[in-house]
């Protein structure tokens, strides 16, 4: 930090398990990872190439490498898994992950229908070799999961093998965990803390107010996931109280 300011909460360090950032990538250059990591390395756990825009990126390999040599993994969206999944191509997933040596696997099912059970079996197989995000919501927002279901899944598959498990939002926060108008469902988030640590959940939270609601609500060490490449260092002025938003929200009783 580049001064002394007192009163501030205390923010874990890296490799940290709470107080995660998780940014999303959605086909940033070589030239753009660059600066990102120059400027915000040390505020990133890890990065998403958001959901099957790997296919396309340039030069992949040497971009998952500026990110692994400035201390952070990479993986694929988890739409890139169903994308392969929904084609009965599971093996050749498991090689693309393998061919590029990422460390990390996310498994959904927000695009496709695949029974539960079948979900947590491919979790089973992959965490056998990598670390295991798997996301629990769909990307319909017409598709309303009740909190006793989220629940559910939740718990079976972090007793499947899931290092974590991701409220899913999508990149623009307005299905899943939110409304439509980016609104938190407050009762669906309270019902799941009843039942899951929530150190074992990453939030996806893309816009600002949606990430305030959770420092808020869970403290600066929130897990928090989908942050655009830009909002990082904003979102570490929210974490810390260094921003109106919750500017008054860690001083305590602090009057003139």
């Amino acid at each position: 930090m580049n001064y002394l300011l007192k009163n501030l909460p205390v923010r874990t360090q890296k490799p940290r398990t709470t107080g995660f950032t998780m940014v999303m990538d959605k086909g940033l250059s070589i030239r753009e990872v660059e600066n990102f990591v120059d400027a915000n390395a040390e505020y990133v756990d890890i990065v998403k190439l958001g959901w099957a825009t790997s296919y396309l990126t340039n030069r992949l390999a040497e971009k998952i490498e500026i990110y692994r040599d400035a201390g952070i993994p990479v993986y694929f969206g988890g739409t890139l898994f169903e994308a392969f999944v929904i084609r009965d191509q599971f093996e050749d997933y498991r090689k693309v992950i393998d061919k590029y040596g990422i460390r990390f696997a996310e498994v959904s099912d927000g695009s496709i229908s695949l029974p539960h059970d079948k979900k947590c079996e491919f979790i089973r197989i992959l965490a056998k070799d990598v670390t295991v995000l798997s996301e629990v919501g769909s990307k319909d927002a017409a598709k309303i999961i009740p909190p006793y279901k989220w629940i559910e899944q939740m718990q079976s598959e972090l007793d499947a093998g899931s290092w974590k498990v991701i409220g899913e939002a999508r990149e623009g926060g307005t299905v899943g965990l939110f409304r439509d108008s980016g609104e938190v469902r407050q009762g669906l988030v309270e019902e799941i803390l009843t039942k899951i640590p929530e150190d074992r959940i990453i939030w996806e939270a893309p816009q600002k107010e949606q990430q305030v609601w959770f420092v808020k609500l869970l403290g600066a060490n929130v897990n928090l996931g989908n942050i655009a490449p830009n909002e990082v260092i904003p979102l570490e002025t929210i974490r810390l109280g260094l921003r109106g938003d919750t500017f008054d929200h860690f001083l305590g009783d602090h009057s003139f």
